[in-house]
C-alpha cells in the first residue's frame, strides 16, 4: 500500500506541474506549429509514463516479483532524467529571440519577464518531485524485498540451478513490458514532432509499430511455453528492431535531417539510446533463456502469475481428536490411550 500510494500520488503531483506548463503556454503560443509542438508531446509522454508505472508497479506487488519493482525504481530514475531534459528543450522552443525586449515580445524572449521564466519553476519542480519519490521507492523496495525473498522458492523449490534459469526468466518478462514503453514514446514522439505526412520515413514508421509490439508478445509467449521454432523467428527479428533504432539515431546528427531535429535531439537521442539498449539486453537475455529450454523450467513458468498469497491452514479436527485405534473404547483416542498404558514416567534431566 506504501509503494502504491507513492507512485500515485507522486503522478498526480507530476502531472499537476506539466499540466500548469502546458496550459500556460497553450494560452501565448499555437502549440501545433513548429518547434512549439514539444510542450504537448512533452506532457502526453509524461501522462504515458505515469500511467504505465501505475500499472507495472501494480502487477509487480501481484505476482511478488521484486525483479520487476527494482525495474520500476529504474524506470522512474529514468523519468527524472527526461523531466531534467525538458528544461533546455522548452527553452529551445520558447526563447528564439534572447535579446529581445520582453514588453514587446513576451513569448519568445528571454529574462525575468519571459514566458519562459514563467513556466521554468513547474518545470524544476517535476524532476524533484521525482528524486524525492523515487528515495521513497527505494526504501519500501528494500522491505518488501525480504517480504518476496521466498517466493521464488515456492515456485521452483531449493534447487538453485532452477532458481537461476527462473530468475533469468523474470528478467527476460520484465525487460519485454519496458520495451512496450520504450518504443512506444519513442515512436510517439517521432510521429508528432517531426516526421512529415507526406515523406517515405512516415508510412515505414506507422508500419513498424504493430510489427514491434507483435515481436515482443510473441517473445513472451514462447518464453514461457518453451516454443522453440517463435522464440526463434522472435530473437532473428529483435535483431531486424535494432538495425532499425541505429538508424532512427543516425538520423537525428546526418546533415540533410538534423536540422528537423533541432529542438528534439536531445530527448530522441536518450530515448533512442535506451531503446536500443533495452532491446539489446532483451535478445542476451533470450538467448539465456532459450538454452534454458527443455530443462523442467516450464511448470514454474506457466503457475507462476497463479501464485496467491499464502493462506492459514485449518487445523484439523485430527490434530485433537484422533480416530480410536482397534483394541481401544470407542471414546478413547490414540492421545487419550497414551496416558493410560505403560509405565509410570520418571522425572528426567534434559542435556539443555
Amino acid at each position: 500500500r506504501g509503494f502504491m500510494a507513492t507512485v500515485a500520488i507522486q503522478a498526480v503531483a507530476v502531472l499537476t506541474m506539466v499540466a500548469l506548463s502546458f496550459g500556460i503556454v497553450d494560452s501565448y503560443v499555437e502549440l501545433s506549429e513548429g518547434a512549439y509542438r514539444t510542450i504537448p508531446c512533452y506532457f502526453a509522454l509524461f501522462a504515458l509514463g505515469e500511467l504505465f508505472e501505475i500499472v507495472i508497479a501494480l502487477d509487480a506487488l501481484r505476482l511478488r516479483n521484486i525483479i520487476q519493482l527494482i525495474g520500476v525504481c529504474m524506470f522512474h530514475a529514468g523519468m527524472i532524467v527526461f523531466s531534467a531534459l525538458q528544461i533546455p528543450q522548452t527553452k529551445t522552443a520558447l526563447v528564439t529571440r534572447p535579446g529581445s525586449d520582453c514588453s514587446t515580445n513576451y513569448v519568445n524572449c528571454s529574462g525575468p519577464g519571459s514566458l519562459f521564466n514563467r513556466v521554468e519553476p513547474f518545470l524544476i519542480v517535476s524532476p524533484v518531485l521525482l528524486a524525492v519519490s523515487l528515495l521513497v521507492l527505494v526504501w519500501f523496495t528494500w522491505q518488501l524485498y525480504h517480504e518476496f525473498g521466498w517466493v521464488v522458492f515456492h515456485i521452483v523449490g531449493a534447487n538453485p540451478r532452477m532458481k537461476v534459469m527462473y530468475q533469468y526468466y523474470q528478467v527476460l518478462i520484465c525487460l519485454l513490458k519496458f520495451d512496450y514503453f520504450f518504443f512506444t514514446a519513442l515512436t510517439m514522439q517521432l510521429l508528432i514532432l517531426v516526421l512529415s505526412r507526406t515523406g517515405a520515413e512516415f508510412p515505414l514508421t506507422i508500419i513498424a509499430i504493430p510489427v514491434v509490439l507483435v515481436l515482443l508478445s510473441f517473445c513472451a509467449i514462447a518464453v514461457q511455453r518453451e516454443i522453440k521454432w517463435l522464440m526463434t523467428i522472435s530473437l532473428v527479428l529483435m535483431l531486424g528492431a535494432q538495425a532499425y533504432f541505429l538508424y532512427k539515431f543516425s538520423r537525428l546528427f546526418t546533415p540533410e535531417s538534423r536540422e528537423a531535429y533541432s529542438s528534439t535531439r536531445p530527448s530522441l537521442a536518450v530515448f533512442t539510446i535506451v531503446s536500443f539498449l533495452m532491446l539489446f539486453a532483451t535478445f542476451a537475455v533470450g538467448l539465456r533463456c532459450f538454452a534454458d529450454f527443455d530443462k523442467d523450467l516450464r511448470p514454474a513458468k506457466t503457475r507462476a502469475g497463479k501464485l496467491a498469497p499464502e493462506q492459514p491452514r485449518p487445523v484439523s479436527n485430527y490434530s485433537i481428536q484422533e480416530a480410536p485405534l482397534p483394541g481401544r473404547p470407542a471414546g478413547m483416542s490414540q492421545r487419550q490411550s497414551s496416558y493410560s498404558t505403560g509405565v509410570p514416567l520418571q522425572p528426567r534431566m534434559s542435556i539443555e
